[in-house]
C-alpha cells in the first residue's frame, strides 16, 4: 500500500483548468483512475527501481530501509552528466519527494517520485510542486515571494515582485490570483529575463544604459552561471571590448542571454556549419548564412553571431573556427588542454609496456579481422586465380566463373575451394595490419588536429603508402597461395603429385617468393588509395558519421567498407592478372613471361583487352564482402581497450540519454536554478 501523502500526484484542479467545475464525484474518480495508473508499473521497471533503492538505501528504522537526502542523490542523480550541476546539488529535488517532510523516503516514497519523473513534463511539474508549499494545487503570490526569497543570498540582486510582469501574472488585488500549474510553467519561463531587466535597471544607477564588466559578469552568474565553462565565466568582462567605451550596454546583455537560451539551436547550426565546410571551418559570415538557409526565420542577430565568435575565438572573432574552438561556449564541463593534463613521466617501463600492448593490440585486431574476412571469401578467390591463369594452347580450362566453380567442385570437391587456406591466414594477419596500421599512422599525422579534416592528396599518400607497405608480406603469401590453388588442377589433368607449402617456398627461394612484386605494387597501392579514402567519404558525405554525434550503425559500417572495395577491385584487376600470370608456375604449352611489360604486351597481343579484366567480377565479390568485415571488425575492435582520448566535442546534445527518469530530474534542477544559482543550497 501506498502511504498517506500519495494524493500529492493527484491531478490537481486548478484555476485556469476548465474542469474546475466539476463535481467532488468526477475528481474522486479521477483521482482513483490515477492511483490506478500508478500502479500499473511493468514488473521490470518496479524491479529495476527496487534494485536502485535497495543498493542505496542504507538507513533503518524498525527494521525498514530508507534514503536520506545523500542516498537519494546517489539513487537519481545522472552518473555523466553534462552539465555543471553538482551532484549535492540534486538534494535539492529531496524536498520534493519527501512529501512527509520527515527526512527520510521510504520504498513507497521512491515509487512514487519514480513515477513522477515518467511524466513528459515532469522537470515543470517538480518545480511546480517545489512552490507549491501548502500542496494545496495552486501558487499564491506569497509563496511565489517567499520560496524565492529563501532560495537567493543577501548579497543577491534584489527583485522586484511589485512590478508590472508580476501583476500580469497574478494580479493587483495583493496578488490574490492563484497559479495553476500551466500559468506557473509559463511565468517560470519568463521569469529569467524578467530578472535580467530589473538586475540591469537595479546596477544602472545613472540609468544612461551601461553597465560595468564586473556588473555584467554579476548579472549572469546569477541566472545562468550553471550553463557555462569555467573559461567563458573568466571572459565574461571581455564583452566589453565588442564596442569602445569600456562599458557593456543593455542590448548587448541581452544579445549574451539570448545566445545562452538559444544554446541548443546554436549548437546544431555550428554543427552543421562546419560539417558542410571544406576545411571543418567557419566564419560570422558563414555561421550567419548557414543559419538563415536551415531556420524559417533569422534567429540569430549580428550583435549575438559577434558574441558567439568573441567567446569562442578568444577575443579574436575574425579568424576561422573549427568546433573544437566553440567547445568552451557549448559545453559548460569544458576545460583548458593545460588544466586537465597530468603530468606524466618522461620515459617509464609502464608507458613503453602500454604502448607495446597498444601496437600488439593493432596488429592482431588486422590479423583477426582479415582472416575472418579471407576465410568468408576465399572460395570466390580460388575461383578468380583459376579463371585468370594462362590457357593451355588449344584448351579452355574454364569459360567463365561459374564453369570454374562446377569443375572444382567435381573435380576436388568442396574442400577443394579452400586449398591454400592455410597459407593465406598465416600471411593475412601482418598484411591486413601493416596495410590497417601505416593508413591510420599517416593520416592521424597529416589531419588537422582541431578539425579532424585531411586533405585529399594526403588521403590517397596514406593509402597508397599503405598498400605499398604490404607487398612485403603479400606477394610472398599470394605466389604460394596461387601454386598451391593451380596444382589441384594440374593435378586432375595431368596426374601430377600435390606440393606442400614448405616444398614450394623452398622451391622459389627468398628472391623466388618476390616474384612479380612489380605488378604485386601495381596493385596494391591504387587499390588501398582508392579503398581508404573511398571508404572515408561514404562513411562522411553519405552515412553522415559524426553529424550531430551520430555514430553509424553495423550495417552502414559494413555498407560503406563493401562498396569502398568495388571500384578499388575493379579497377586494379589488370595489374591482379599480370601478377597471377608471372607467379603462376608455367608448365608445357603455357606462354612464357620475361617481366611485367612483356606480360602485358603478350596477354594483350594472343588474348586482347578483356582478357586484362579476367575474373573482374569475382574480384569485386571477394574484395567487397572481405574489406567490408576486415573494416567493420577493425573499426569494432578499435576501440576496445584502447580506445585513447578523442577531441570530439560531446554535449547533452549529442549523446542520447540511458535513463528518461534521470534527465528529467536534471532538467527540473536545472529549472529551480534559472530562477537563481543559489536555489536550494540556503532553504532547508
Amino acid at each position: 500500500m501506498f502511504p498517506l501523502n500519495l494524493p500529492r500526484i493527484f491531478p490537481t484542479v486548478y484555476c485556469d483548468s476548465a474542469k474546475s467545475v466539476e463535481a467532488p464525484t468526477s475528481r474522486a474518480v479521477s483521482a482513483i483512475n490515477t492511483v490506478k495508473s500508478a500502479m500499473l508499473v511493468p514488473e521490470n521497471e518496479l524491479k529495476r527501481w527496487r534494485r536502485t533503492f535497495d543498493t542505496n538505501a542504507q538507513t533503518e528504522v524498525e527494521g525498514q530501509k530508507y534514503l536520506n537526502s545523500e542516498q537519494f542523490v546517489n539513487a537519481i542523480a545522472p552518473k555523466d552528466d553534462l552539465s555543471k550541476i553538482g551532484r549535492a546539488q540534486f538534494a535539492t529535488l529531496f524536498r520534493v519527494a519527501d512529501t512527509s517532510k520527515r527526512g527520510l523516503l521510504s520504498w513507497d516514497d521512491f515509487v512514487v517520485f519514480e513515477t513522477i519523473l515518467k511524466r513528459p513534463d515532469a522537470d515543470y511539474w517538480i518545480a511546480f510542486q517545489y512552490f507549491d508549499v501548502d500542496e494545496s494545487g495552486t501558487i499564491s503570490y506569497d509563496e511565489f515571494k517567499n520560496v524565492f526569497n529563501a532560495n537567493i543570498g543577501p548579497d543577491a540582486i534584489p527583485f522586484d515582485f511589485e512590478c508590472d510582469w508580476v501583476k500580469l501574472y497574478i494580479g493587483k488585488k495583493n496578488g490574490a490570483h492563484v497559479l495553476g500549474y500551466n500559468e506557473f510553467t509559463q511565468l517560470l519561463k519568463g521569469l529569467q529575463g524578467e530578472r535580467l531587466r530589473q538586475a540591469f535597471k537595479f546596477l544602472d544607477k545613472d540609468q544612461d544604459g551601461y553597465i560595468r564588466p564586473e556588473q555584467f559578469k554579476k548579472i549572469i552568474l546569477d541566472i545562468a552561471g550553471h550553463k557555462l565553462s569555467d573559461a567563458v565565466i573568466e571572459r565574461l568582462p571581455t564583452l566589453t571590448t565588442l564596442s569602445p567605451g569600456g562599458r557593456i550596454s543593455y542590448s548587448e546583455v541581452v544579445a549574451f542571454y539570448n545566445v545562452i537560451r538559444e544554446m541548443d539551436m546554436v549548437e546544431r547550426i555550428i554543427r552543421e556549419a562546419t560539417a558542410k565546410s571544406k576545411d571543418g571551418r567557419i566564419d560570422q559570415s558563414d555561421f550567419l548564412n548557414h543559419c538563415v538557409s536551415s531556420t524559417r526565420y533569422a534567429l540569430v542577430t549580428p550583435m549575438e553571431a559577434s558574441i558567439i565568435f568573441h567567446f569562442a575565438g578568444r577575443g579574436n572573432p575574425t579568424q576561422r573556427l573549427a568546433l573544437v574552438d566553440f567547445a568552451q561556449l557549448l559545453d559548460p564541463r569544458w576545460k583548458a588542454p593545460s588544466d586537465t593534463v597530468e603530468t606524466k613521466p618522461v620515459a617509464s617501463f609502464k608507458s613503453f609496456l602500454h604502448e607495446f600492448a597498444h601496437s600488439a593490440y593493432n596488429f592482431g585486431l588486422g590479423g583477426l579481422a582479415g582472416g575472418f574476412g579471407a576465410t568468408i571469401v576465399y572460395p570466390i578467390d580460388l575461383g578468380e586465380r583459376l579463371n585468370q591463369r594462362s590457357t593451355v594452347v588449344g584448351q579452355l580450362l574454364y569459360k567463365n566463373s561459374l564453369d570454374c566453380v562446377r569443375k572444382v567442385l567435381r573435380n576436388e570437391g568442396f574442400r577443394g575451394f579452400y586449398r591454400g587456406l592455410g597459407p593465406q591466414l598465416i600471411g593475412v594477419a601482418p598484411e591486413k595490419a601493416i596495410k590497417l596500421t601505416v593508413n591510420d599512422f599517416i593520416r592521424g599525422r597529416a589531419m588537422d588536429p582541431e578539425t579532424g579534416r585531411i586533405t585529399l592528396n594526403w588521403e590517397l599518400v596514406a593509402g597508397g603508402t599503405a598498400g605499398g607497405c604490404q607487398v612485403i608480406f603479400t606477394n610472398p603469401l599470394e605466389i604460394v597461395k596461387i601454386r598451391l590453388q593451380v596444382q589441384g588442377e594440374a593435378a586432375k589433368l595431368e596426374g601430377a603429385v600435390p606440393k606442400g607449402a614448405v616444398h614450394i617456398i623452398r622451391q622459389l627461394g627468398l628472391f623466388g617468393l618476390y616474384k612479380g612484386a612489380s605488378a604485386c605494387l601495381l596493385r596494391d597501392i591504387p587499390f588501398s588509395a582508392i579503398y581508404f579514402p573511398a571508404y572515408a567519404h561514404l562513411k562522411k558525405d553519405v552515412f553522415h558519421e559524426g553529424y550531430n554525434g551520430k555514430q553509424l550503425s553495423f550495417f552502414e559500417t559494413l555498407t560503406a567498407a563493401a562498396a569502398a572495395g568495388m571500384p578499388a577491385a575493379y579497377f586494379t584487376t589488370p595489374a591482379d592478372v599480370v601478377k597471377t600470370r608471372l607467379q603462376v608456375e608455367a608448365r608445357k604449352g603455357q606462354t612464357h613471361y620475361k617481366g611485367m611489360g612483356d606480360a602485358f604486351v603478350k596477354i594483350y597481343r594472343e588474348e586482347g583487352f578483356k582478357a586484362f579484366f579476367k575474373g573482374g567480377p569475382a574480384r569485386i565479390i571477394r574484395s567487397s564482402p572481405q574489406f567490408g568485415f576486415t573494416l567493420v571488425a577493425y573499426e569494432y575492435l578499435h576501440k576496445y581497450p584502447f580506445n585513447g582520448t578523442s577531441r570530439e566535442v560531446e554535449t547533452g546534445l549529442t549523446l542520447q540519454p540511458e535513463d528518461m527518469a534521470q534527465v528529467r530530474a536534471r532538467n527540473a534542477l536545472r529549472i529551480l536554478l534559472d530562477v537563481h544559482g543559489d536555489f536550494g543550497r540556503r532553504s532547508g
